[in-house]
């Protein structure tokens, strides 16, 4: 079993998506599958091979979208902030952050390939100079000691009860160290339900991924 390199993953997103805006957060665009079929046969075929994720990576989720139009519509949340971005998928909440002005955007995500995917929509979104305060960090975040960020923000990742759990366990550690924590659930079945929503939107989607063309989004805050 052999596992892709950097440059093997930057080329396997540039075959396999396209520079497309994230619908709702013009001018944002983002390296996407037209369609979830062929991107998740395409990486379906190399996993064994290549221990490869299901390509969460190639779509705008829609909790994701919504915590980013959260970050943009409001700031001041982050300006001069040191953020995390974790679970980062596309890095599509990260790179907000890092519009709104974040001190220094930390994407992280399990997946080695959305290392790559954020290389790509980092180059399409950001100025070289937001592009130096940005950093990647790989593996599980969740079992390890935590990092005085900031802000900690979760796009969309409450589907799993298992993960849902770990997921909310770390939030929870994070705001009771001093950070501020949001989190965009769009409805997922192990949300909590005993927090603050801070917001909602609606939020366009694909039927290919989530079989509606709208989600209603709430911002939880920890």
């Amino acid at each position: 079993m052999t596992t892709r390199t950097h440059a093997e993953n930057l080329e396997f997103i540039r075959t396999h998506t396209r520079p497309i805006p994230v619908s709702g957060l013009e001018p944002l665009v983002l390296w996407q599958a037209d369609d979830v079929t062929p991107i998740w046969e395409a990486t379906e075929a190399d996993l064994r091979k290549n221990r490869l994720d299901p390509p969460f990576w190639a779509f705008a989720w829609a909790g994701g979208v919504g915590l980013a139009r959260f970050i943009i519509d409001r700031p001041q949340l982050v300006m001069n902030k040191r953020v995390l971005d974790l679970a980062c998928g596309s890095g599509i909440v990260g790179l907000s952050a890092a519009l709104a002005g974040a001190e220094k955007v930390v994407w992280n995500d399990i997946d080695p390939i959305c290392e790559a995917a954020v290389e790509l929509n980092s180059e399409l979104n950001l100025r070289p100079c937001q592009r130096r305060q940005a950093e990647w960090r790989s593996g599980d975040l969740l079992g390890v000691e935590l990092e005085d960020f900031d802000v900690v923000l979760a796009g969309d990742v409450f589907y799993e009860k298992q993960m849902a759990d770990r997921f909310i366990s770390y939030l929870k550690k994070a705001r009771g160290r001093g950070a501020d924590v949001f989190a965009g659930d769009p409805g997922r079945a192990y949300a909590p339900r005993d927090l603050t929503v801070s917001a909602r939107y609606c939020v366009p989607t694909s039927l290919s991924i989530e079989n509606e063309t709208e989600k209603t989004t709430a911002i939880l805050a920890f």
